[in-house]
């Protein structure tokens, strides 16, 4: 796990991880690039193409999939709580290791014409954590992050 000045990801707890990135943008922009389907294609699977199904109301469901040279991988979820502009909360799972579930709460706050994007994923057991680690996550939320910055810098 890392940090620098803008991202930093940490463990927390036994099954927790902390991820929180600034964002040079307003808050209803940062919102509207996550929500938004025609925002996410352009930067969600580290600016890999995507095919985004996306219904964000609360009980709706999404389904990302990137397509990148290496192949297609796809993740799923239901929205569980949706505060415009402000936080939603919803299930996250790979396809590649179905029923190992998170809940992701994002949070977004806005200071000074930039927007902290703070996300809480809660694993079902500490080895989900610890998988979820391992597997390069890390990594893959950087590169993902750093889409989005160069996408939001053009909009």
């Amino acid at each position: 796990m890392s940090s620098n000045a803008v991202f930093q990801v940490a463990p927390r707890g036994d099954r927790e991880i902390v991820m929180t990135r600034v964002f040079d943008a307003p808050r209803e922009l940062v919102w509207a690039a996550f929500t938004d389907p025609e925002h996410l294609k352009h930067w969600w699977g580290r600016g890999n193409p995507m095919t985004i199904e996306m219904d964000a109301r609360v009980g709706g469901r999404y389904r990302f999939v990137e397509h990148s040279p290496e192949g297609d991988e796809a993740f799923r979820g239901e929205i569980l709580e949706l505060v415009p502009n402000e936080k939603v909360v919803q299930t996250f799972e790979w396809e590649g290791l179905p029923g190992h579930i998170a809940t992701d709460t994002m949070v977004m706050t806005e200071e000074g014409g930039k927007t902290l994007v703070t996300t809480t994923s809660m694993f079902m057991s500490q080895e989900d954590r610890d998988g979820m680690i391992a597997s390069g996550m890390e990594t893959g939320a950087r590169q993902s992050y750093e889409a989005l910055d160069a996408y939001l810098a053009k909009l």
